[in-house]
């Protein structure tokens, strides 16, 4: 179970962070990767590591997924050199203006956040499904998975930072891999999102160590700590699987339980 030789696996945001963590996660379970971000010296550097440590095949692409034009060349980049492509997840995102409170948060930013989080997941996924649609159609491969990175303040507020447009569109995304997946129920393609919880990465490990964020683990996530690199793969890794037939439409939550109290 959860075999991915042979199968290939996008990932948007896949430079840094958690896209990146998620990626090597796939690598284990033998997968061809496509690397999907704008900083693409990092992911031709991550490229050359995995291939030779896992023995698989990592095609890196850069891709501003707020450009249409840069989406639909990256599709078909990967149906020039794989033919096909089992699984995307749509990771690529952030907020401008994130600790700006709402009445004074500007149009600016909530546009950009917008288009950043929210409409790119629409058009990546719409770009990738049709490449799947074809591949099926072509016999090259049999099922399709979409898996959204929704977050936990796509569920619900929070009083430790504003963040009123990663809010709305994290909130956006979790219904919007709702409507896609009963959609796309019938077509051998399944849509679910995974909502992590505060994580260490290179952009976040040195906020999260301060004494008030810590002191916030200690109060708000009944773990009393934070996700650890790596903790996020194993979600990623059962919705992508072949195995993973019958479940679509579904949010999950990697956040130590912040969300259960």
């Amino acid at each position: 179970m959860f075999d991915y030789k042979n199968k290939v696996v996008a990932i948007t945001g896949a430079s840094s962070g958690l896209g990146k963590q998620m990626a090597e996660g796939f690598a284990k379970c033998g997968a061809n990767l496509v690397l999907l971000a704008r900083r693409v010296e990092r992911l031709e550097e991550s490229a050359k590591e995995w291939e030779a440590k896992y023995g698989i095949k990592v095609l890196p692409v850069k891709c501003d997924v707020t450009s249409a034009e840069s989406i639909q060349a990256a599709v078909a980049k990967v149906e020039e050199v794989f033919g096909h492509c089992e699984v995307i997840i749509n990771d690529a995102g952030g907020e401008k203006g994130t600790g700006t409170p709402l009445l004074d948060y500007k149009k600016e930013d909530w546009d950009f956040t917008l288009n950043l989080d929210l409409t790119s997941v629409f058009a990546v996924t719409q770009a990738f499904c049709n490449l799947m649609k074809r591949s099926m159609a072509a016999g090259k491969q049999t099922y399709g998975r979409v898996i959204n990175i929704a977050s936990i303040y796509g569920i619900v507020g929070n009083t430790a930072l504003p963040t009123i447009a990663y809010h709305t569109t994290k909130g956006a995304v979790v219904n919007f891999t709702r409507g896609a997946a009963a959609e796309l129920a019938t077509q051998g393609i399944t849509v679910n999102a995974i909502c992590p919880g505060y994580f260490y990465t290179e952009l976040t490990t040195d906020t999260l160590n301060t004494e008030y964020f810590q002191n916030f683990a200690n109060q708000s996530v009944p773990m009393k700590r934070y996700g650890k690199q790596g903790e996020l793969n194993s979600a990623a890794i059962f919705l992508g699987a072949e195995e993973s037939s019958y479940v679509t439409g579904q949010i999950l939550a990697v956040d130590g339980g912040y969300t259960c109290v």
